[in-house]
C-alpha cells in the first residue's frame, strides 16, 4: 500500500462524486463507429475467471442448496440463478472461508437476517449484482414522506422544535453521492471475487451486521509495525494472527441499516440496493476512520479536510484491505495549493502501458479522474475502474469502464486520447509501480501532509 511520486501533489485530493456528468457524449466517438463512445459493452468474466478452476456441476449437498434458493426467486431470477451456475459463476470459492456464492446465497435465505431486511430480496440483489456487477449504483434513495418523520425523531433525538426539525430534514433535499470510491470497490470485489463479495453481503445483513476479514500485515507496509501503525490510525478493530496477519471487524455505521431498510421497502429505479447501502457503507466507515454518516453521506476523520468523499490514501486503504492485496495507488498529475494542475509525474505512453499491463495481469485498475476549467483549475472529481480494453482498426486503445454514477446498468468505452490525460491517479499492483519508479510508503506520507496541514491550520504548537 504505497503512492508513487505524490511530493508534489495535493494530498487532499478530492475523490467524490461527479456533480455534473463527466463524459460529454460527443467526445468518445471511436474510430469504428458513427455513435456515442458510451457503447453498450457487455459484462465479460472470462479474466476474472481466468485463475479460478469452473465447476458447474452440483455436489447432493448443492443440489439441496441450489433448490432452496431457486424456491425463493422469482421466474426471471430462477433463470439468472441457471445462468450462473452453466457459467461457473454459483461455484466460485474464492471467498476466504472457501465457501462458494451458491453457500452465502443459502445462508443468506436460510440464516437470520437483521430486523428489517428481507432475506429474499437480500438474495436477489446479491445474485444480480454478481451476474452483472455494473448495475452497482452510488445512488442514494430518497426519504419518502412516510419514513421522514421517524428519520428526523433519529436525527434531532426527538425534538419537537419545528425549526430544527425542518433544517434537518432540507439537508436531504438535492442530495448528491461521494461514495464512488466505495461504489467502485464494491464493484471490484462483484467482479473479481463473486464468492467474497457473497460472503461479506451475508454477514453485513446478519444480525451482527459484520463481517471478519483476515489481511496479509504486507499489504498495507513492508513493516509489520507500520502496518499496525496504519489499522489503529483507521480505528479498525482488528487482531492479530502472529505477526504476519490480522483478522479485522468490518462494520458499516450505524445509520446504514436505516438506509438499507428504505431501500428495502421503498427503492426506485437507478436506487442502490439494500446490499449497495451496506457495502458502500462499510467501505465509507473503513476508509474515514470510523467517522462515516449514512443518513447525511458525511464525513470526518483526520486525514481529509473534507466532508465528502475519500482521499487518495484512504482509497488505496480500502481497496487493500478489501481484497487483501498490495495496491500502489500512482499519481500521474501536479497539483498545486489551488488545485491547478501544473504538470504531469509520467508521460502518455507509460499512463497507457502500466494500465495494459495491469489489465493483461487480470486486474481491473480502479482510476481517479478529473475535470478542469480552462486554466486547468480542478471543477471536478471522480472514480472509475477500468475493465478491459480492445483496438481499433486505427490502432486507437479503446478502455472499457465501470461507472457507478452514470446510470447505465453496462460498461462503457472511453478513448485512450480522451481518457488518459485526465488520469489523476491509479490503484496498480505494486509489481508495475515499482518498475523504474520512486516508492514512498503511503503512511508516510499521510503522516507528513497530515502534521502540515495540522501546523498550517493551529501554528507552530501543534
Amino acid at each position: 500500500m504505497v503512492s508513487v511520486q505524490i511530493n508534489n501533489v495535493n494530498p487532499y485530493f478530492k475523490t467524490n462524486a461527479a456533480v455534473i456528468k463527466p463524459i460529454a457524449e460527443d467526445k468518445f466517438a471511436s474510430a469504428e463507429t458513427t455513435t456515442v463512445g458510451r457503447q453498450k459493452t457487455y459484462p465479460s468474466f472470462k479474466a476474472a475467471s481466468a485463475a479460478i478452476s469452473v465447476r458447474t456441476t452440483l455436489t447432493p449437498e448443492e443440489n439441496d442448496k441450489f433448490r432452496e434458493v431457486s424456491e425463493v426467486l422469482d421466474k426471471k431470477d430462477k433463470k439468472l440463478l441457471r445462468m450462473a451456475l452453466k457459467s461457473g459463476l454459483l461455484l466460485r470459492n474464492d471467498a476466504e472461508d472457501n465457501s462458494t456464492v451458491l453457500d452465502n446465497l443459502h445462508k443468506i435465505i436460510t440464516a437470520p437476517r437483521v430486523r428489517g431486511l428481507d432475506a429474499a430480496k437480500i438474495a436477489k440483489n446479491t445474485l444480480e449484482t454478481i451476474v452483472n456487477p455494473s448495475i452497482i449504483t452510488q445512488r442514494f434513495g430518497d426519504i419518502p414522506k412516510p419514513v421522514m418523520p421517524g428519520v428526523i425523531n433519529y436525527m434531532t433525538a426527538d425534538s419537537t422544535d419545528t425549526r430544527e426539525r425542518a433544517l434537518k430534514e432540507n439537508e436531504f433535499k438535492d442530495m448528491y453521492s461521494g461514495c464512488c470510491v466505495a461504489a467502485s470497490v464494491e464493484f471490484n470485489m462483484a467482479h473479481r471475487h463473486p464468492a467474497e463479495f457473497s460472503r461479506f453481503v451475508e454477514g453485513l445483513t446478519s444480525p451482527s451486521m459484520e463481517v471478519k476479514k483476515t489481511i496479509n500485515l504486507e499489504r498495507l507496509s513492508k513493516n509489520t509495525l507500520d502496518a499496525v501503525w496504519l489499522l489503529n490510525a483507521f480505528e479498525v478493530p482488528y487482531e492479530l494472527k502472529g505477526i504476519k496477519q490480522a483478522t479485522l471487524t468490518l462494520k458499516p455505521d450505524k445509520e446504514a441499516i436505516i438506509r438499507a431498510r428504505i431501500q428495502n421497502s421503498y427503492r426506485d429505479s437507478l436506487e442502490r440496493s439494500s446490499v449497495d447501502v451496506m457495502m458502500q457503507s462499510m467501505l465509507m466507515q473503513l476508509g474515514t476512520e470510523q467517522t462515516y454518516s449514512s443518513l447525511l453521506d458525511k464525513r470526518g476523520g483526520k486525514f481529509s479536510r473534507e466532508d465528502k468523499g475519500l482521499i487518495d490514501f484512504e482509497k488505496t486503504f480500502i481497496e487493500s484491505v478489501a481484497e487483501n492485496k498490495d495496491t500502489t495507488s500512482v499519481v500521474y498529475q501536479v497539483v498545486d495549493e489551488n488545485q491547478r494542475v501544473i504538470g504531469q509525474e509520467a508521460d502518455y505512453m507509460t499512463i497507457r502501458s502500466q494500465i495494459l499491463e495491469a489489465l493483461d495481469m487480470g486486474h481491473n485498475v480502479i482510476i481517479g479522474y478529473i475535470i478542469t476549467d480552462a486554466a486547468g483549475v480542478i471543477e471536478n472529481a471522480h472514480e472509475i475502474t477500468i475493465t478491459g480494453a480492445r483496438k481499433t482498426s486505427t490502432g486507437e486503445t479503446i478502455f472499457i469502464c465501470n461507472d457507478t454514477d452514470d446510470d447505465i446498468p453496462y460498461p462503457i468505452e472511453y478513448s485512450e486520447n480522451y481518457l488518459i490525460p485526465k488520469i489523476h491517479h491509479a490503484g496498480l499492483p505494486t509489481e508495475i509501480a515499482e518498475k523504474n519508479l520512486d516508492l514512498t510508503e503511503n503512511w508516510q506520507i499521510a503522516m507528513r501532509d497530515f502534521e502540515r496541514y495540522e501546523k498550517e491550520k493551529y501554528g507552530e504548537a501543534a
